[in-house]
C-alpha cells in the first residue's frame, strides 16, 4: 500500500513539474508578436523552432493538395473538365513548390546563414500563398482550404521574411561593405 501512495505522489509531482516547465509555445501568434516587436533578432532556438514550424505549414500544405486532388479526380467538387485540368495543373505546380520549400527548411536546419536557400524557400511559400489564396477563393474548394490560405501567406510574409530572410540578407550585405585586410604594397623600384 506503501508503495501505491509513493508511485502516486512521485506522478502528481512529475506532472506537476512538467507543466510548470513547459517549453514556450512557438505559434504563429508567437512570431508575429515577434515581428510587430520592435526587436527582430530571432535566437538559434527560434530559428529552430521556426523551420520546425515552417515544416509544418509545408506538411499541412501537402495534405491539402492531397485532398483537393482527390476531390476533382472524384468529382466531390463542382468542378467543369477545363476548370480542372488547369486547377490540377496548379496543384502540381504546388506540389514543386512543397518539395523545393522542404528541401530548403532542411538545407536552413543544417547552415541557416545561407542566403539562396531562405530565398527559395520565400519563393516557395509566396507561390503557395498565391494559390492557396486562389483556391480559397472557389467556393467548392474553399472548404478544404480552409485557414491555410492566410496563414501560409502570414507565415512567408510578416514571419519567414521580416523575422529571417532580411536580417540575414542585412547581414550579408554588411559583411560585404566591409574592408578586407588591407595589404601592404610593395614599394617600386626597390628590390629585395
Amino acid at each position: 500500500m506503501k508503495y501505491w501512495k509513493v508511485l502516486w505522489g512521485g506522478l502528481i509531482l512529475f506532472l506537476g513539474l512538467a507543466s510548470l516547465g513547459r517549453a514556450e509555445d512557438y505559434s504563429l501568434q508567437y512570431f508575429l508578436s515577434k515581428a510587430t516587436s520592435k526587436t527582430v533578432e530571432l535566437s538559434k532556438k527560434e530559428k529552430t523552432e521556426l523551420f520546425n514550424q515552417l515544416d509544418e505549414v509545408m506538411k499541412r500544405a501537402q495534405g491539402v493538395r492531397t485532398q483537393l486532388i482527390q476531390a476533382v479526380q472524384t468529382g466531390e467538387t463542382d468542378v467543369r473538365y477545363q476548370e480542372g485540368k488547369f486547377w490540377m495543373s496548379k496543384l502540381e505546380e504546388d506540389q514543386g513548390s512543397i518539395d523545393t520549400g522542404i528541401q530548403q527548411i532542411k538545407l536552413l536546419k543544417e547552415k541557416p546563414t545561407r542566403l539562396v536557400p531562405a530565398v527559395k524557400l520565400y519563393k516557395s511559400l509566396k507561390d503557395l500563398s498565391e494559390n492557396f489564396n486562389g483556391y480559397n477563393n472557389l467556393p467548392s474548394f474553399s472548404a478544404l482550404v480552409g485557414d491555410l490560405a492566410p496563414d501560409i501567406e502570414l507565415w512567408a510574409d510578416l514571419v519567414f521574411y521580416k523575422l529571417y530572410l532580411l536580417p540575414l540578407a542585412h547581414s550579408k550585405d554588411v559583411e560585404k561593405v566591409l574592408p578586407q585586410k588591407e595589404q601592404k604594397p610593395v614599394p617600386k623600384g626597390k628590390t629585395p
